[in-house]
């Protein structure tokens, strides 16, 4: 594992937000979701691409609040721009856990 100082995490921009909206993206190499996510006034709607099939249903989605990091710069994902990197814990079989706040919080709230 590499160490990196303070000054490079505080650079990282982690945020509360809520997901709108999600949907199928059957041009993903590994099976993925489409998600829309509002991150508050100050960061706005972001959209990402996120592979969380495995555990999560989309109906399931909608109204989940998640934890992502929003300063990266957009990355294109087939024919998708994926403007945010939703955060999870990766586990043996590749499953993917959503990180979320265990209380309801305003979007756009930072982590800290």
């Amino acid at each position: 594992m590499e160490t990196i100082s303070w000054p490079d995490f505080e650079k990282v921009e982690m945020r509360v937000g809520t997901i709108l909206e999600v949907n199928d993206f059957p041009k993903a190499r590994n099976p993925s979701y489409q998600l829309v996510i509002d991150f508050g006034p100050e960061t706005g709607i972001r959209k990402s691409s996120a592979q969380i099939t495995h555990l999560y249903r989309k109906e399931d989605l909608v109204g989940k609040q998640i934890v992502a990091v929003v300063n990266f710069p957009p990355k294109q994902i087939a024919n998708f721009m994926s403007e945010c990197l939703v955060l999870g814990a990766v586990g043996d079989n590749k499953g993917i856990v959503l990180l979320q706040p265990d209380m309801k919080v305003v979007n756009g709230q930072r982590i800290a």
